[in-house]
């Protein structure tokens, strides 16, 4: 799916991809009721083995569709909980500095709070657009410098010392996988089949030789909108940090809130 789609609201998606399969499916069913069913001779005796077909059809596709949606919503349920262990694991760090002497205590505190306040106010808002953030590498820089930098005096302050580098690394990782997550989408293969594969079983449904063509249109109209509404939740979840439902940047709204400001 184009990038520029997930500028739009969803609401405009949803309407464009369930309105897209309708016209479709509706312009389809009244072109092939009206010129191809006649040149075939198809008679209400045959739908039977319609929709024996239809039926097949309609399992495979149902079925890739199913396991798409199953995979973008874990894969979007697995970035978030790379979120929350960034937050969670950022929380720690903040506490574990906690113990150090001054100046120093200050100086990796203030540090972190810089990097809190450009996840939040920077990072996020360009993941939202699909811009990959480059600058928090340069607030863990000068962190791991000041850190480095300290050499502990006793045996408490040793192991709270290894401890916090033990503690920035987890986060350091991730982070990184917080980063990583931007690349995830699905190939463009996928996409389509969700499309080629809608296509095909809509048109499975043209071949019944139904009397009552209002009838026809509304029945092939609500497998055109239950197909077009699976497909914008597949689209919704594509991209975990893009659209609506893309995942915000809370975790780190109230790690700031509840323990970095006084």
């Amino acid at each position: 799916m184009p990038d520029a789609f997930y500028d739009f609201p969803l609401f405009v998606v949803g309407l464009v991809v369930v309105s897209g399969f309708c016209l479709y499916s509706m312009v389809g069913t009244a072109l092939v009721r009206r010129f191809l069913q006649p040149r075939l001779g198809i008679g209400e005796h045959d739908s039977e083995f319609t929709g024996a077909m239809m039926q097949a059809v309609m399992v495979f596709y149902g079925l890739a569709m199913a396991l798409i949606a199953v995979s973008v919503w874990e894969t979007h349920s697995e970035v978030s909980n790379v979120v929350s262990s960034e937050s969670s694991r950022l929380a720690c760090l903040y506490r574990d500095v906690g113990g150090y002497p001054e100046p120093i205590r200050s100086e990796l505190r203030a540090q972190l709070l810089g990097y809190t306040n450009y996840l939040i106010d920077e990072a996020w808002p360009q993941q939202q657009a699909g811009i990959h953030p480059q600058r928090g590498v340069e607030w863990m820089n000068r962190f791991q410098a000041s850190l480095y930098a300290f050499e502990p005096a006793s045996d408490g302050m040793k192991i709270l010392h290894a401890e916090t580098l033990g503690a920035y690394n987890h986060m350091v990782e991730a982070r990184r996988l917080r980063l990583d997550a931007m690349l995830v989408k699905l190939p463009g293969t996928l996409w389509f089949v969700i499309f080629f594969g809608g296509i095909v079983s809509l048109a499975s449904t043209f071949l019944f030789k139904v009397r009552n063509l209002r009838l026809h249109l509304i029945q092939v109209a609500l497998l055109s909108v239950f197909i077009g509404v699976i497909t914008t939740l597949i689209f919704a979840f594509d991209r975990p940090f893009r659209g609506e439902l893309g995942i915000d940047s809370e975790p780190y709204r109230l790690v700031r809130s509840q323990l970095m400001t006084p």
